[in-house]
């Protein structure tokens, strides 16, 4: 009895699912929406469309409008706190930078050959030569941005082969501003 039931609802799904096959309800082809029928007329929908008055138009003189004169002077709580800001900015020393990184070894006359050759040809950079046992490191300029010490590298690097940026906290140079 089990059986011939379980062959019913196989025969019937199978039916079902013939039937679904011939009808064509699985198919998922889209109509063609590119060409337009030429037998329909598009309905006219222009009577349902609102309808706006324009409004008046109001005449304004088409003169000069009045000048402005600026004033150069602000409250002075604003310029109290701008000459605060001011010597505050003056008494700050180091910013965050990067140097150049041109020798890192255990040998000493190797690191000052290298210093003495960049300092020869550019006096202007600053170097800093660093010895924590047993490792001298040469650190070369003080740059504020990174575009600044690329540049700088390229030149140094035929004095440097090795040298290599690294963040650091640089002086700033009052001078330059």
């Amino acid at each position: 009895m089990k059986f011939l039931l379980r062959n019913v609802f196989l025969f019937s799904a199978l039916l079902s699912l013939a039937s679904c096959a011939a009808s064509g309800v699985g198919k998922t082809s889209t109509p063609d929406t590119t060409r337009r029928r030429e037998s329909a007329p598009a309905e006219d929908l222009s009577r349902y469309r609102p309808v706006f008055t324009s409004p008046a138009s109001t005449t304004q003189p088409v003169g000069p409008k009045p000048a402005v004169t600026p004033t150069n002077h602000v409250n002075s709580q604003i310029d109290q706190r701008l000459r605060d800001q001011a010597v505050t900015n003056m008494n700050v020393k180091y910013a965050q930078g990067y140097r150049i990184l041109a020798y890192v070894g255990l040998e000493r006359d190797q690191a000052m050959a290298i210093r003495r050759a960049v300092i020869s040809r550019y006096p202007e950079e600053t170097d800093y030569i660093t010895f924590k046992q047993p490792t001298y490191r040469l650190l070369i300029g003080d740059y504020l941005t990174r575009l600044e010490a690329e540049q700088a590298m390229l030149r140094i690097k035929p004095l440097a082969p090795k040298a290599q940026l690294q963040p650091a906290q640089v002086v700033l140079n009052k001078t330059r501003f």
